[in-house]
């Protein structure tokens, strides 16, 4: 769908692609306008919409785009050959940290793009969200050594407590974003509150 795209040279794909995720992040998606980015990008609109149909098609592809790059550099750092659920589950939170800290700009664009409520992204981005959700959640639980959690409970139940434990205390997160105008995400705070949850959850749930 995207190979007249695809196909310049890298320089130039970064320059549209720097251009958009910085309008949308700054402005949301409806008031984000294809003038500033063209303008930023230093190309025609003409040019734009000749590699993409619309505004909603380059969101999309801008949202899957930076996710596919953080997905890519998160499993390259990971130890999925770390069997211990928590031990791997405290990684990916540092992980996740140090990435923030290399694509802040991206981060910020995902963050937006989970919050947004227009009415022409909203149902695609809430699709998307839930089906990564459904494939991290799978890469990041496989493997673990299950002969440690507690007999008397289903595991699979004790698997989505603390999945909805964390993708609750993210929801919250963002809703406080959404609700204070220029809130700013804090993720070390995010952090220690994790952390917090981990030895709670290990005494809960581990033998």
């Amino acid at each position: 769908m995207f190979s007249k795209f695809l196909n310049l040279d890298t320089e130039k794909q970064d320059r549209i692609i720097n251009a958009a995720i910085k309008e949308f992040a700054q402005k949301g998606y409806d008031k984000a306008s294809t003038n500033e980015i063209v303008k930023e990008a230093e190309i025609s609109k003409g040019l734009l919409f000749h590699y993409f149909k619309n505004k909603k098609q380059l969101f999309l592809f801008l949202f899957d785009h930076c996710i596919q790059m953080i997905s890519d550099d998160f499993y390259k750092k990971i130890n999925l050959k770390e069997t211990e659920f928590f031990a791997r589950i405290r990684e990916a939170v540092l992980i996740k940290m140090d990435l923030l800290s290399k694509y802040p700009d991206i981060f910020k664009f995902i963050e937006h793009a989970y919050m947004d409520d227009a009415a022409d992204i909203k149902a695609e981005i809430e699709k998307k969200v839930k089906e990564l959700n459904e494939i991290n959640f799978g890469k990041i639980y496989e493997g673990i050594d299950l002969t440690k959690f507690r007999d008397d409970i289903d595991i699979q139940k004790i698997l989505k407590i603390i999945t909805w434990t964390f993708e609750k205390m993210s929801e919250e997160e963002l809703n406080k974003a959404k609700l204070s105008p220029g809130h700013e995400v804090d993720y070390p705070k995010i952090q220690l509150e994790a952390e917090q949850y981990f030895e709670v959850l290990t005494k809960v749930f581990y033998k």
